[in-house]
């Protein structure tokens, strides 16, 4: 598993961020006109110091829009709760799942060709290694 942390001494980007939504259905006119700045730092990172990158790997969580090369967000600081995607160790093997915490604990892929990592008592040990907040995919 390859680990980036984002440089400590973050240098604001501001990139065009523009007012009018982009229709993913049928197309709407666009307006000529930028909102505001945004900055992808600012947008994608709250805990700077607890925060890194990984790059994902399969195709388990595909119905989650994280693909194989996805680069996934990871906040250290955010306590896990039943519904957040996490990056865990499970018998020493890093991976990225939903995580389920009732009516059993078990990690969920999203994808359904793929079983869910069923944890029980006195079983595997489940490390927990951060909540993911986003996935930056490319097209090209």
């Amino acid at each position: 598993m390859m680990l980036y942390r984002p440089d400590d001494n973050l240098s604001s980007l501001t990139l065009p961020f523009f007012l009018e939504r982009v229709s993913a259905g049928f197309p709407s006119p666009a307006q000529d006109y930028i909102e505001k700045g945004i900055d992808l730092n600012e947008l994608c990172i709250s805990h700077p110091a607890a925060t890194y990158f990984v790059m994902a790997t399969g195709m388990s969580m595909i119905d989650a829009g994280i693909y194989e090369g996805s680069l996934l967000v990871v906040d250290r600081s955010l306590q896990a709760r039943h519904g957040d995607i996490i990056i865990a160790s499970v018998g020493g093997e890093y991976t990225v799942k939903r995580l389920c915490t009732h009516p059993l604990l078990q990690l969920i892929p999203m994808n359904p060709n793929f079983p869910p990592i069923i944890l029980q008592e006195g079983g595997e040990d489940l490390e927990i290694f951060g909540v993911v907040t986003f996935s930056i995919n490319g097209f090209k």
